[in-house]
């Protein structure tokens, strides 16, 4: 019969713990996940663009629109792509042919930098309108 009795060579020591505590580690993911989470839908505007101010409402969508945007220096882009002005009205032309057997039509949201003229901005609405993309939605700065 053996007794393990604890001899003086032993005391005060530990035997050394074999499970990982993962507290902490659950804790840094949860920062995480709550930190890219609220800066995901910061990081939708690809184009920079200096906006105006508005104090309308926002605009509920049920499909996913097409992103137009005017920079500074005129140029176009379709959702982050640029687009010449000469192939601009065939690429809006694809746009509403793509969305033509929708039960409704697509939605466009138009974001023109603030320094830019009128004119500019109106030949885009003008050439929307011709391609029958008429859901137009211009975006602005909430005060």
């Amino acid at each position: 019969m053996g007794i393990n009795l604890p001899s003086a060579k032993g005391k005060g020591r530990r035997a050394p713990m074999a499970e990982i505590n993962v507290t902490p580690l659950v804790d840094v993911m949860l920062v995480l996940l709550i930190i890219f989470m609220v800066t995901a839908p910061l990081m939708t505007a690809g184009v920079p663009v200096n906006l105006p101010d508005s104090r309308a409402k926002a605009v509920e969508q049920t499909q996913q629109p097409v992103t137009l945007s005017m920079d500074a220096e005129g140029r176009t882009f379709i959702d982050d792509l640029e687009v010449s002005s000469d192939n601009l009205p065939g690429e809006l032309e694809k746009i509403a042919a793509a969305g033509a057997g929708a039960t409704e039509p697509r939605q466009v949201m138009l974001r023109a930098d603030r320094s830019l003229d009128y004119g500019r901005v109106n030949a885009v609405l003008g050439e929307l309108n011709r391609a029958g993309l008429n859901r137009v939605s211009l975006i602005s700065v909430a005060q």
